[in-house]
């Protein structure tokens, strides 16, 4: 899981610690192989692939997943040395058609650390909706500090009009 442990990767995340051990990274793989097995699914993480490398580059999901109000979280990171390529873009858009084409979500939603500026644009790009702003809110575990966290949704039909002009 190269890329997660690099500090600027980390401390941008809600639960990712720094340093990032080997063990961490057991332990998080097991948990991800227990998701997938279970019967009743509420939590879809994959791992975004460079092919040509042959090796995992980043990780994205849909969590807390209510079937009922038919929503969903989003979450994901990338390896510092594959930002700005289009990996993310590509990776999301097809955990969304996923989302809302094969669970049948009507909403995804996204929390993002008001100061980070990459992800915060990305989920711009990607039709999100700027629903509200909670002041310092969130805790990196990484680097201990505070965040700020702004609250991104994204409708089924939003996200169609937005696909049209990312494809």
């Amino acid at each position: 899981m190269e890329g997660v442990g690099e500090y600027d990767v980390a401390k941008m995340l809600l639960v990712v610690p720094h340093p990032y051990k080997k063990k961490d990274a057991d332990e998080y793989i097991k948990k991800v192989i227990k998701r997938w097995g279970q019967k009743i699914k509420n939590d879809y993480t994959f791992f975004i692939e460079l092919k040509s490398e042959k090796k995992i580059i980043g990780a994205i999901g849909i969590h807390r997943i209510d079937n009922f109000s038919q929503t969903g979280t989003t979450g994901s990171w990338i390896n510092k040395k594959y930002w700005r390529n289009g990996y993310m873009t590509e990776a999301k858009i097809a955990v969304n058609d996923f989302a809302f084409n094969k669970l049948k979500l009507r909403r995804l939603n996204s929390v993002v650390f008001s100061d980070n500026k990459a992800s915060n644009a990305t989920q711009l790009n990607m039709g999100y909706k700027l629903e509200g702003m909670q002041r310092k809110s969130e805790k990196s575990r990484a680097s201990g500090k505070i965040h700020g966290a702004n609250i991104y949704g994204l409708l089924k039909e939003d996200w169609k009009k937005a696909r049209r002009k990312l494809i």
